[in-house]
């Protein structure tokens, strides 16, 4: 007989539990538990009754590798980050803060995945109506395009088997729900069982699903981490609402390289791509200011260069306070102890700040030297060459170490007209080529970089 019992979830990370327990063991989260009342079903196999399997298993020898089919979005820097386009039979869960632009995003490469597609955007947040108006706004129509304002799942995968679209878009994930399942839209067994269903139903029909996901207060995905584990790609859609630009990244990608970023401008008209993202940051460079330096940092096979900023002043307490935006704190604290020891500079008088300009976060130790030097710039007020680029990872005893990709940031120095390029010695080798007017400077340490820096004062 079938029947019906009451279970536990925490609310954060989806761990069940028979009786409420105060604090969870699994996520250590206190009062997130919640109760649910679920239906048992028979279970024949726990009584011995062997049931039949559809799936057999196969030799691997004799596989054959499916045929992805990818499909252009019609957005250049999405494309990049998906791996080259949208993979048929795939999900792909999009996350960002409130008003970032992520319905925005997924409205307007419904333009070109219209003319060959048939897409359902289906609505949880919205009603038609300003769907209509957005869609009038960003200056998009279409046949092929057919929108949906439901929260129940179940009416959703009808209407899906009804229309058999190619592309299908649920915005949000978080707003759907299942009348199967005791517990209100929103919960962590509601998102995960209308992720598995949608999951299910790409892998079913062949439909590529995008799935809107909200975030919560710490930054990360809502809902159990289980979600991340269920879909195709995760990506992350982030930035400023009072800033402009938006960067989308991928933190999981079946189909493609996590490593790839795609930078967007938002503006009237919607999401505007911004292919040269170097050119960009660069155009705002100030001049004849001391504490800045440029260097390149590889976002996939895309090198961009940056702009590191960084102010050293006094402090007027016992220790000097450090701050970061968009590099790691605990590497900017290493990369001052290894100047305050290897080359006696007094950075504990004063407090540090530091910037990476144009909202780029930067997780790679080739910045290493580009920072060391706008830090040395900083505390001695002297200005570093506009034409000079660093890039090189530097250790505890403050020698620089080679990096990866080498020819690449150095091309892509060479084309923003760079004349001076601050690199490791090991890096050199027969394959760089440069214009006759572009000079390789390869330092093995710390010393030989402030000896090509030129510091001269802010006034000359």
């Amino acid at each position: 007989m079938k029947g019906s019992k009451i279970i536990f979830v925490c609310s954060e990370c989806g761990y069940t539990s028979p009786k409420w327990l105060g604090r969870c063991p699994e996520c250590q989260a206190w009062n997130t538990f919640e109760e649910i009342e679920v239906k048992e079903k028979n279970s024949k196999t726990a009584s011995g009754v062997k049931m039949a399997s559809k799936n057999k298993a196969e030799k691997l020898s004799e596989l054959k590798i499916p045929d992805y089919i990818r499909t252009a979005t019609g957005m250049g820097e999405l494309d990049r980050v998906l791996g080259g386009g949208l993979v048929d039979s795939s999900v792909v869960l999009l996350s960002g803060e409130p008003g970032i632009g992520k319905s925005t995003l997924l409205l307007q490469i419904c333009r070109v995945l219209s003319q060959t597609r048939k897409v359902l955007y289906v609505s949880g947040e919205e009603s038609q109506g300003q769907l209509k108006l957005r869609a009038e706004r960003l200056l998009i129509s279409g046949d092929n395009i057919f929108l949906l304002t439901e929260t129940d799942l179940d009416a959703v995968i009808a209407e899906c088997e009804r229309l058999k679209p190619d592309v299908i878009i649920i915005d949000s994930v978080q707003t759907m729900y299942s009348e199967g399942i005791p517990s209100a839209p929103g919960s962590i067994t509601q998102v995960r069982e209308g992720t598995l269903t949608m999951v299910n139903y790409a892998k079913a029909s062949g439909a590529a699903v995008f799935l809107v996901g909200h975030v919560n207060k710490e930054g990360g995905i809502s809902g159990p981490k289980l979600l991340e584990h269920m879909v195709d790609a995760v990506l992350y859609f982030e930035g400023e609402r009072t800033n402009s630009y938006r960067i989308i990244r991928a933190i999981k990608n079946r189909f493609g390289s996590t490593n790839e970023i795609g930078v967007f401008e938002m503006g009237e008209k919607g999401l505007a791509e911004i292919p040269n993202p170097s050119e960009v940051v660069m155009a705002e460079r100030p001049k004849n200011t001391s504490g800045s330096c440029a260097g390149c940092v590889m976002q996939g096979t895309r090198p961009i260069i940056t702009e590191i900023q960084s102010l050293v002043t006094k402090t007027v307490f016992a220790t000097g306070k450090r701050a970061a935006d968009g590099f790691d704190i605990n590497r900017l604290g290493l990369l001052i102890a290894v100047l305050e020891k290897r080359m006696g500079l007094k950075f504990y008088e004063n407090d540090v700040y530091l910037n990476v300009a144009g909202g780029l976060t930067l997780d790679e130790p080739s910045a290493d030297l580009s920072i060391a030097m706008s830090l040395i710039s900083g505390i001695t007020d002297r200005v570093i060459p506009d034409e000079l680029i660093a890039f090189g990872e530097i250790g505890l005893s403050g020698e620089v170490r080679a990096v990866s990709h080498i020819d690449y940031r150095v091309k892509e120095a060479v084309r923003l007209g760079f004349k001076e390029i601050v690199l490791p010695e090991k890096n050199i080798n027969q394959s760089l080529s440069v214009p006759s007017d572009v000079k390789l400077i390869g330092v093995t340490n710390i010393y030989q970089a402030l000896a090509c820096m030129r510091l001269k004062k802010v006034s000359e």
